[in-house]
């Protein structure tokens, strides 16, 4: 029987394997690996400045893109687009994958429902990452409304398929598309990349880029409330260093400053890090000294300031055996087990109060929380019956496309 052949389409921005921070990028390269177990044959179309051993890459950029990916849309398109339609044409040529896997943002969905008009291009599947569809509540914030786009697209979509990566994501997609959503698939981790710690020491974290979305003015106002240990990890604006950061701070004409993460710190952060020793920037962490902060947390504090679509630092963290206290959005009902694993809080006096109540949660039972449902493993399982789900819609579509790999591999669930 022949292999499942999957072309996956990575962003252009960072490289696989991925070094520190990549949201996205992470979940690929957990999913690659849990495809490889399962005997599926995976090529990605990426950066070509790292390689996954033992996996084909394509790369029109030879080196990672992120340095340009906070320039305006006009700057930033022209690359994704290429690099999108650079993977198209070597797919068409080929001619013997069997689906393609997207992770591309907006343009991707958009030139894949077009594609997936050619007789020659397979079935395709993009995961939603986000951001989310546009809702009241949005809206009202002054938040342009990405429904239209949606709308307009669902027209189009032909053999085009979207997965998104949790159900709270998904409910508010508009009607039009529903017909082309195939159930959501979580992201996940390789559990065993995160040393399980049962000992905490005496610190909260918070592990985000900073944004008030993410919600760090909370952490750093009720951890002075307190007078507890918080250190955040993640990038401001992309800066990854504490010198690097107070250098900008210091330096009245940064060209940083014109920008609303560097805003943020700037404003509602770094005044509580001057006047409470307690509260420090640890950085953007990678490798080992990434997972000792986390593991030997006492928690997690995670008080977003909006409908996060999933959040990996928050499966990063339990892995560890570290619970997390989180806002009661999102999709955080759906990875938070309140009393078990963490604790979902409704205001800020609830998650207060769970700042003190960590005693109630077990350690082991965070980490059996990411083993049972955000595992690589739990993930590709999952994605590979997306997949065929995918082949099987599309053949209803355009029935004319001989797809040979109809039958499941061995460990692939039904």
């Amino acid at each position: 029987m022949a292999r499942l052949r999957v072309a996956m389409i990575a962003p252009p921005w960072l490289a696989l394997p991925i070094k520190g921070y990549g949201g996205i990028e992470l979940v690929i390269d957990g999913l690659i690996d849990g495809l490889k177990k399962l005997d599926v044959e995976v090529v990605v179309f990426g950066n070509g400045e790292r390689k996954t051993r033992g996996i084909k890459t394509y790369s029109l950029y030879k080196t990672e893109m992120f340095k340009d990916i906070h320039r305006p849309a006009y700057e930033t398109l022209p690359i994704m687009s290429a690099h999108l339609q650079f993977a198209l044409n070597k797919i068409k040529a080929d001619g013997n994958f069997d689906v393609i896997h997207d992770h591309n943002g907006y343009i991707g969905p958009q030139l894949m429902a077009w594609a997936s008009a050619d007789p020659d291009i397979p079935p395709i599947v993009h995961t939603h990452h986000g951001p989310p569809f546009s809702t009241k509540e949005m809206l009202s914030q002054g938040l342009p409304d990405n429904n239209p786009y949606w709308e307009q697209l669902a027209e189009h979509m032909g053999r085009c398929f979207i997965i998104g990566i949790s159900e709270t994501l998904m409910r508010p997609a508009p009607k039009a598309l529903q017909s082309h959503i195939l159930p959501p698939v979580y992201n996940a981790i390789d559990v065993n990349h995160f040393p399980f710690v049962d000992k905490k020491k005496d610190y909260f974290i918070t592990l985000a880029r900073f944004s008030r979305d993410k919600g760090q003015h909370i952490a750093v106002k009720l951890a002075a409330k307190t007078k507890s240990r918080l250190r955040m990890a993640g990038t401001v604006a992309g800066i990854e260093s504490s010198r690097k950061l107070l250098f900008e701070l210091a330096n009245p004409m940064s060209n940083y400053r014109n920008m609303a993460e560097f805003k943020y710190y700037s404003d509602q952060i770094f005044s509580y890090t001057l006047r409470y020793p307690k509260i420090t920037f640890s950085g953007n962490l990678k490798g080992p000294r990434k997972n000792k902060f986390i593991s030997e947390a006492k928690a997690l504090l995670f008080p977003i300031d909006w409908e996060e679509p999933f959040g990996m630092a928050v499966i990063e963290a339990l892995a560890c055996g570290t619970p997390v206290i989180a806002m009661n959005r999102g999709a955080m009902p759906e990875i938070i087990q309140h009393g078990v694993n963490g604790f979902l809080a409704d205001n800020e006096q609830e998650f207060l109060e769970y700042m003190g109540r960590l005693d109630e949660i077990d350690p082991a039972a965070c980490r059996q929380s990411v083993i049972d449902k955000f595992s690589k493993d739990v993930m590709a399982e999952s994605y590979l019956d997306r997949y065929h789900l995918a082949i099987k819609l599309s053949n209803r579509i355009n029935p004319v496309r001989n797809v040979h790999a109809l039958k499941s591999p061995k460990n692939a669930k039904r």
